[in-house]
C-alpha cells in the first residue's frame, strides 16, 4: 500500500506470529428481517469517477459504465449491538482480542493515558492493548451508551464472519460504490455534489485542523450514530463519512486496463491481492488530506487490520423472480 493510505486512512498490523486464522463461523444465524435492509435495483451506473480529484494512486478513474443485477444492502452499518447478538451465539473472538492490541486514535484518549507506541507516519494512531470492539479505547472504555453506533476494530476475516452467520455477504466494491450513489449519477456524494448544502453537514468527518482542533460542526467528535444523518436516495445512511467499510474485492489501483466492454457486467476486482478494498471514509477524513469519502474514493488494508474507525454492513443477493433476498455467502 502507498504512503498516503498509510498516513490517512490507517495503520496496517503487522502480521503477528502465532496469530492462526480463524476458520468461517456458518450456519445458525439469525435470518435477519429484510425491513432492516434496502433494494438496490439492477441497472447501470458510471463507476469511479474522471474529476481526478483523488490521489493518483487511489485509482479512482476512469470511470466506466458497469452493469449489476440487483440486490439488498443494509440502511445502516452492523452496529455494536447486531455484533454482540453475533458474538452471544457464535463465541466468535475477533482478530483484535486475539492478538491483545488494536490502533486507537489518540484524540480520543485521555490526557493521562499510559504512553503507547505510534505510526511513524501517523502519530495520531496508536497501539492500545486491550483495545477492541468491545472496548473501543482499551480496557478504560467498554460499550455502554455505544449500542447503536457502527463496530469498529474489525477485521476483514472478521466482518466475513458475522456475515456468515447473519446469512449475508460484503458487498463488492462496484456494489458498494453504485448503492452509496443513491441513485444520482456522477455526484461527488450521496446527496449531490455539494459537501455542505445550505451549510448543512451531511456526515460525520473532522472539520477544523486535523489533527488537533476538530471544531465539530457536524456535531460529533469520534463516532456518530448508525443513522446520525439522513438517508440517501436508497433509503442508506452514512455511506460517506463516519466509519470506513470493508468490501470483497481485493484492491488495485488499475481496475479498468485496455479495451472492454460496455458496460462491464458485474466486476469483483481482481483475484487476490495483499490490501482488501474499503469505502467511504470515516470521522477522521479531512479535505485537506484525505478528501476518500466521495462516492468515488478508494482506499484499502491489509485484511488482519482493524483499527477504531473501520465497521462494514452486509448484502444479500435479490431473488428477482420471487421478490425475495437469499443467502450468498
Amino acid at each position: 500500500m502507498n504512503e498516503a493510505h498509510s498516513s490517512c486512512c490507517g495503520p496496517q498490523a503487522a502480521a503477528a506470529e502465532g496469530v492462526r486464522a480463524q476458520g468461517a463461523v456458518t450456519g445458525g444465524g439469525p435470518a435477519e428481517d429484510d425491513k432492516d435492509m434496502a433494494i438496490v435495483p439492477a441497472g447501470t451506473f458510471a463507476y469511479g469517477c474522471d474529476r481526478h480529484e483523488g490521489h493518483p494512486a487511489d485509482g479512482e478513474g476512469p470511470a466506466r459504465l458497469v452493469q449489476l443485477d440487483g440486490f439488498r444492502i443494509d440502511r445502516y452499518a452492523v452496529t455494536n449491538a447486531r455484533f454482540a447478538r453475533f458474538v452471544e451465539a457464535t463465541s466468535y473472538v475477533t482478530d483484535a482480542e486475539r492478538i491483545g492490541w488494536s490502533f486507537v486514535f489518540a484524540g480520543l484518549l485521555p490526557d493521562d493515558f499510559e504512553e503507547t507506541r505510534g505510526v511513524a507516519a501517523a502519530p495520531w494512531w496508536r497501539q492500545v492493548f486491550g483495545a477492541s470492539w468491545r472496548n473501543p479505547e482499551g480496557k478504560h472504555s467498554d460499550l455502554a451508551g455505544r449500542n447503536d453506533l457502527p463496530v469498529i476494530h474489525v477485521s476483514h476475516a472478521d466482518a466475513l464472519a458475522f456475515c456468515a452467520w447473519a446469512g449475508k455477504r460484503l458487498p463488492t466494491e462496484a456494489e458498494w460504490e453504485k448503492a452509496a450513489r443513491g441513485g444520482l449519477e456522477r455526484q461527488r456524494f450521496p446527496w449531490g455534489d455539494d459537501e455542505t448544502p445550505n451549510g448543512e453537514h451531511r456526515s460525520n468527518v473532522w472539520q477544523g485542523t486535523f489533527p488537533s482542533d476538530n471544531t465539530r460542526g457536524d456535531g460529533f467528535y469520534g463516532l456518530a450514530p448508525a443513522d446520525a444523518f439522513a438517508p440517501n436516495g436508497f433509503g442508506l445512511h452514512n455511506m460517506s463519512g463516519n466509519a470506513w467499510e470493508w468490501c470483497s474485492d481485493w484492491f488495485s489501483n488499475q481496475r479498468f486496463v485496455g479495451e472492454m466492454p460496455a458496460p462491464i457486467a458485474g466486476p469483483l476486482g481482481p483475484d487476490s491481492g495483499t490490501h482488501r478494498v474499503m469505502r467511504g471514509g470515516s470521522y477522521l477524513c479531512h479535505p485537506s488530506y484525505c478528501w476518500r469519502y466521495r462516492n468515488a474514493a478508494r482506499s484499502a488494508s491489509t485484511p488482519d487490520t482493524a483499527t477504531g474507525h473501520v465497521g462494514f454492513r452486509c448484502v444479500r443477493d435479490l431473488d428477482e423472480h420471487q421478490g425475495t433476498a437469499h443467502a450468498s455467502v
